[in-house]
């Protein structure tokens, strides 16, 4: 098992649809997710004081090749709907590696 964590920012005048959205999940869209190996699967809201908003997001993929299950995450017609949905409330920080939208960040901790 592999544990990622990745950060996007969210603007702030789509905050309320976006947990909106989050508190429905459609069941295809989870059924994906687990299709995909992610399991405890969770993200979670930050405002700074400087007004900007953050997503963290936490999951555990169990698989064996992440990339190919995240390419078939992306290919599936439900998810892309799900993600046109979701992606004009995000704004993707502008120091994120080429291809991603969630930024990937490094594991500095871990206690089981």
């Amino acid at each position: 098992m592999q544990r990622y964590g990745m950060v996007l920012g969210l603007k702030a005048d789509r905050i309320a649809e976006y947990k909106r959205l989050h508190a429905a999940v459609w069941p295809e869209v989870l059924r994906q997710i687990a299709t995909c190996n992610l399991r405890n699967y969770s993200i979670f809201l930050r405002r700074l004081p400087d007004g900007q908003h953050y997503l963290f997001s936490y999951f555990e993929y169990v698989g064996t090749d992440f990339a190919a299950d995240m390419a078939a995450m992306a290919a599936d017609p439900t998810t892309q709907r799900w993600w046109a949905l979701c992606m004009p409330c995000q704004e993707p920080l502008p120091d994120r590696a080429a291809g991603e939208w969630w930024a990937s960040m490094e594991e500095a901790f871990h206690c089981d």
